[in-house]
């Protein structure tokens, strides 16, 4: 297996907080001869501090310009938003929550990027469950009643 760049991103959407990778998934990734290349910031709203990151292996780029340009596989936590359209090209691949069916602009800027679209809410394991989906519809459900 030829080794990947893998994007980290800052998340744009309101309110995210979130990163998509921790500073120890860097190191597995860097562990097995990959690159990951993390947006300064990053893991701020997650308390992880760029520097956690670069121990970890990874590179700290300034701007999500530069993580796009670099990276084979972008990971994300919420689906692109229309700034990052244009920085998603064809040969690249999204791992992210998509919610296609919510979005139809987004569903036509993934379609024309030509970007391998991975999303979240879709992935099946061997018994057919939608295991990235399920822990996720477990809190919105407990959140539902308050």
């Amino acid at each position: 297996m030829s080794a990947l760049v893998v994007g980290v991103p800052t998340e744009i959407k309101d309110n995210e907080n979130r990163v998509s990778m921790q500073p120890d998934g860097v190191a597995e990734l860097v562990h097995h001869g990959h690159q990951v290349v993390v947006q300064a910031g990053a893991g701020n709203g997650s308390r992880f501090a760029d520097a956690e990151f670069a121990a970890a292996g990874a590179k700290i780029v300034a701007t999500a310009d530069e993580v796009f340009a670099a990276a084979d596989l972008i990971v994300k936590v919420k689906e692109p938003l229309a700034p990052e359209f244009p920085l998603i090209r064809q040969g690249q691949a999204i791992f992210t929550y998509f919610h296609f069916a919510a979005s139809r602009e987004l569903t036509e800027a993934m379609l024309a990027s030509g970007a391998t679209c991975l999303a979240y809410e879709t992935l099946r394991d061997p018994q057919g469950r939608l295991p990235l989906l399920t822990p996720m519809s477990e809190v919105a459900g407990r959140m539902s009643i308050q």
